[in-house]
């Protein structure tokens, strides 16, 4: 297969164009904006791959979508391209309205003027995959409670409601349309090359650095944590195998509190990087909880049973095996991290030098 996987620069993007080229015999035209999370350096592994293609191009660039079709002639799409931290979208939801939004529908329309030309057999078998979140449901008040499939939405965030609109839609246009389409929405992901404004990464790089550790409110927030490379296998499982018109939720099976994970990661750099910074004690000394963003979700959680039980996915990693992988990550690459931080690989970004 030939498969265009737009925001595949960005975290989990980088993650599906590895699996792809590392792990099948597909080809893989990576789309990416290069915005200020997206980062070449995370697709280094197989950039000389003769099967990896890289385009820079916003999705929102109509005649730049249709001259990447015409060249490429992709037997799939994977559309993970959006802004999506909910901080940067409570400061300026304008990015994310743009994006989320109006390249999705970009997106779809170039998509539709190519998949309408061919034949009758690569109409059939051609894929439009969209990725999506759990947070388009909004957030589960019960503790036993689930996301399924028929969820209704609620989303709390102009970033969840942006990615909401996204998924109704690509379901318009499979409606409308008749684009083969299919949706997923995921639980939250972790693992190598996030970018350090996350929880995650950020709880590592700022204990390593003596920095405070914020932890939002009590810290009392659930998430159902799903490591990224199972991801990236989920998703090609998926494009490949998931039946049109279907969505699928995908999760880690491992919720955990917020406060939860980062006192994890501490005992784990405790472990790790016994060398502490500022005459510390223990990393978790560096725990500092601040005022809690407005609007946020108190707990998310996946039932993705379905996923299992008609494509027969499920994660490989439970959070304790993924967690010790993802923080030895880190420790390994501060070739990676400190490019980030200091904004070298910027530089390299908007020179297109890779």
């Amino acid at each position: 297969m030939k498969i265009i996987v737009t925001g595949g620069a960005g975290f989990i993007g980088s993650a599906v164009a590895r699996h792809i080229v590392n792990d099948t015999q597909d080809h893989v035209l990576v789309l990416d904006s290069l915005t200020y999370a997206g980062n070449l350096d995370s697709l280094k592994e197989i950039e000389t791959s003769e099967r990896f293609t890289f385009e820079h191009v916003n999705i929102c660039n109509s005649s730049e979508l249709d001259r990447v079709f015409k060249a490429f002639q992709p037997d799939a799409v994977m559309h993970l391209a959006a802004e999506s931290h909910v901080d940067r979208s409570i400061d300026g939801p304008a990015a994310f309205i743009e994006t989320n939004i109006v390249g999705t529908y970009t997106l779809l329309e170039a998509t539709r003027r190519y998949w309408s030309a061919l034949s009758v057999e690569k109409k059939q078998a051609f894929r439009f995959h969209h990725i999506s979140t759990d947070e388009v449901y909004g957030d589960l008040h019960g503790t036993d409670d689930l996301f399924t499939e028929t969820t209704p939405y609620a989303p709390s965030s102009p970033y969840s409601a942006s990615k909401a609109s996204s998924d109704h839609l690509v379901r318009a246009w499979l409606r409308t349309y008749g684009l083969p389409t299919i949706v997923t929405n995921c639980s939250n992901n972790y693992g190598p090359y996030h970018f350090p404004e996350k929880l995650i990464p950020l709880t590592i790089l700022n204990a390593l650095e003596g920095k405070p550790l914020p932890v939002y409110g009590n810290g009392a927030q659930v998430r159902d944590w799903l490591y990224v490379e199972d991801h990236a296998r989920a998703l090609y499982k998926v494009v490949t195998e998931g039946v049109v018109g279907e969505t699928y939720n995908i999760g880690g099976h491992n919720e955990r509190k917020n406060i939860e994970v980062v006192q994890t990661i501490c005992r784990l750099l405790d472990e790790l990087a016994p060398t502490k910074p500022n005459n510390i004690q223990n990393y978790a000394d560096l725990i500092t909880f601040v005022t809690d963003r407005p609007g946020h979700d108190m707990r998310y959680a996946i039932d993705a049973s379905k996923i299992d039980a008609e494509l027969g996915w499920k994660p490989q990693e439970t959070f304790e095996s993924g967690i010790r992988k993802t923080v030895e990550w880190y420790l390994a690459n501060e070739a990676w991290w400190s490019r980030v931080k200091d904004g070298s690989y910027a530089g390299e970004r908007l020179g297109l030098t890779r």
